[in-house]
């Protein structure tokens, strides 16, 4: 597949443009977005994923038109898994619904930023390390085994960087509508919310280690894998209000995302094998015999697994209220005027 220059330029000044409009149109005024304008939205991003991919294998072909379907489910299906991890991260830093809006966009723009720098590094190790689809392939199996064993009682917010954030910075007890940066007695300082971002920019960069190595099982195509990565992120803004409490009812995500991994990890050092160069395997030579999995095939499998965990875990939850993953580890503090300090609290203030 070449990809000129240019289309490139168009690509990158188009999805920049996107990102410019969803914040003049819908983030520059603080608001909570209605469940329509959210289900509008949504249907409107993914309506433009499945029509770019359409151009895709009317114009390249249908086998790049299948890798592009099956990196965008892959790469939706993890993003969806990003908005629970930022649900969590909403209600730890106790984040008021109408603020959420600007956090989500600037957490999905450091996202799509990260990724782009991960799949330039990809590209580059692709094109000249043919062993490196066994690095990927072994990362893809050991991340699924993480994902199965993930700790839903853990605070995401509480890591390493958002710690240090907090002690070298100052951070004001209040938010301030949505500004990440004030003056309080004439001193600059941060907002609970500048340190919301830092958090979900932190947690985009270890997704960014799952999602590359997984799209790149995919498809060999960078220009396939950022465009795949954008339109998944394109509307993640609106879904995250849309799913709502939906998400809480997701319980078997974690497993069916573990088997996405674990596939396309298999599927990558089958290929590895099939391109090997290393000469302790095979002598050096590559190993034919072993099947290749199919583009087709691996399309079908990404959608009955998000399909299949998606169904049961609706009828698991069924007439039940959804389960609590997540609990306050602090409670909150309040100031002289009554309100919640939100860089200690963990739970949604009033104004929310």
């Amino acid at each position: 597949m070449d990809t000129p220059t240019w289309v490139w330029l168009v690509t990158v000044g188009v999805t920049i443009a996107f990102f410019v409009f969803e914040f003049l149109a819908h983030v520059r005024t603080p608001h909570e977005p209605t469940i329509r304008e959210s289900a509008a939205w949504s249907a409107f991003y993914i309506g433009l994923a499945l029509l770019f991919g359409v151009g895709i294998g009317l114009v390249n072909g249908w086998g790049f038109g299948g890798e592009y379907f099956a990196g965008y489910l892959t790469e939706k299906a993890l993003s969806v898994d990003n908005l629970f991890v930022f649900l969590l991260v909403m209600s730890g830093f106790a984040v008021p619904k109408r603020y959420q809006q600007k956090v989500l966009l600037i957490g999905i723009v450091i996202a799509l930023v990260m990724r782009g720098a991960f799949i330039a590094v990809g590209a580059t190790l692709i094109a000249n390390l043919s062993w490196v689809f066994y690095l990927f392939g072994a990362l893809l199996l050991l991340l699924a085994w993480r994902q199965l064993r993930h700790d839903d009682g853990k605070d995401p917010g509480d890591n390493a960087i958002t710690r240090w954030a907090r002690r070298v910075l100052p951070v004001t007890d209040d938010f301030h509508r949505d500004r990440l940066v004030t003056r309080e007695a004439g001193r600059r300082m941060v907002t609970p919310l500048f340190i919301t971002v830092v958090a979900i920019g932190f947690i985009d960069l270890i997704f960014a280690v799952d999602s590359i190595p997984a799209i790149y099982g995919l498809t060999e195509q960078p220009y396939i894998v950022f465009t795949a990565n954008a339109f998944a992120l394109m509307g993640l803004r609106q879904l995250y209000f849309l799913l709502g409490g939906v998400l809480e009812r997701l319980v078997y995500l974690a497993q069916g995302l573990a088997f996405i991994l674990a596939f396309i990890g298999v599927k990558l050092i089958l290929h590895a094998l099939h391109v090997n160069e290393l000469p302790f395997i095979n002598g050096g030579q590559p190993v034919l015999w072993v099947p290749e999995i199919p583009t087709w095939f691996s399309l079908l499998v990404i959608a009955a697994a998000i399909a299949v965990a998606t169904a049961a875990s609706l009828v698991k939850t069924r007439g039940k209220l959804p389960r609590k993953r997540f609990e306050p580890t602090a409670s909150p503090r309040t100031n002289s005027a009554g309100r919640v300090d939100a860089t200690k609290g963990h739970v949604e203030t009033s104004e929310g």
